[in-house]
């Protein structure tokens, strides 16, 4: 029975592994179709592996690492048949910065359903901005030593990578985070508001990437809609349609990217994906927080006067009990 027991969690416990893995690659697969060459080096605008990678340490633990590195050495042999040292390298650094952005954003107090300004703010400097750069300074050194890459081209490379795989954990681990607590809502007039914010943000967004005029910024009040109205439930999937369709319009040359170089390209994509995922993160985590604290507030003011009525009545039953009791009364009166 024990033995049995332990086959099965063992059992559990790789298929979790090979589930993730798949999953990497095929993610990874994505990015890579959206991939442009700095210095002969292929990076991405946008590197969902990072934000998969990082939401299945939340919600498998950190015990499925494994899975992040087997998932990262198919997509690398995907880009290079031989299996080198600077192949393990690279694997390494891109499994050990998720685990080492999950570690910290635990030490922190990080809470996974992103209802704190302060969770917010945790996922965007400490598990995105911080925790990335070692998969990229890893990987790009590596580059350098390998002589793969000139010493003068590992900071456009590295600013390359960090970019990808920042925007990775802000656009994609939000989305996911948010999906597990999902629920359909109820048949109400909020039906009508959702299906509108979805078709404005396919419109506006489509519009913005691809029209020649400066009008992306217009995808900025649809994120402000859909954090004040439904929270992450509704910001998160506005962020990712809006980063995902800058990219393919940033890689294209088409729209507001087009006559620009690949370092200018890459540069504005970082700065608009950045700044969609810090608004529709940060002002998600400020309504849900704000939305929270009313709720604590009406229930304690709740128990409070049921606590009051309750404790009325008792005052009144002993006053009335002594005022009754004539053998209390003083002698002579």
């Amino acid at each position: 029975m024990i033995r049995s027991e332990r086959t099965r969690r063992a059992s559990s416990a790789a298929l979790r592994i090979l589930a993730l893995a798949a999953v990497y690659y095929l993610a990874g697969g994505l990015g890579l179709i959206r991939g442009v060459s700095v210095h002969g080096e292929v990076v991405t605008p946008l590197w969902p592996p990072t934000g998969i990678a990082l939401s299945a340490l939340f919600y498998l633990g950190p015990r499925v690492w494994p899975g992040i590195a087997l998932g990262s050495l198919c997509v690398i042999s995907t880009l290079d048949d031989s299996v080198s040292f600077l192949t393990a390298v690279v694997v390494a650094g891109n499994t050990l910065a998720p685990v080492c952005s999950y570690l910290i954003l635990r030490r922190a107090g990080f809470r996974r359903e992103l209802d704190r300004l302060r969770d917010g703010l945790m996922l965007v400097f400490l598990g995105a901005l911080g925790g990335m750069t070692i998969s990229a300074t890893v990987g790009t050194w590596m580059l350098v030593l390998d002589d793969h890459l000139p010493l003068s081209g590992f900071w456009p490379v590295w600013t390359a990578w960090w970019s990808g795989d920042a925007m990775g954990v802000l656009v994609v681990t939000p989305l996911l985070l948010v999906m597990r607590r999902a629920r359909m809502p109820r048949i109400t007039d909020r039906w009508i508001e959702a299906s509108a914010l979805a078709a404005a943000s396919v419109t506006v967004s489509l519009v913005a990437t691809r029209s020649s005029l400066a009008m992306i910024y217009l995808v900025f009040p649809l994120l402000i809609w859909a954090a004040l109205r439904f929270q992450l439930a509704g910001s998160a999937p506005c962020a990712f349609l809006v980063s995902v369709l800058a990219v393919v319009a940033g890689t294209q040359g088409v729209g507001p990217f087009e006559g620009h170089t690949l370092l200018h390209v890459m540069v504005n994509l970082a700065v608009l994906n950045g700044s969609v995922a810090l608004t529709a993160l940060l002002l998600a985590a400020v309504v849900t927080e704000q939305s929270n604290i009313r709720r604590s507030i009406e229930h304690a003011c709740e128990e409070l006067a049921d606590l009051v009525e309750r404790l009325a009545p008792g005052r009144a039953a002993p006053t009335a009990a002594w005022t009754s009791r004539p053998e209390d009364e003083p002698d002579g009166l």
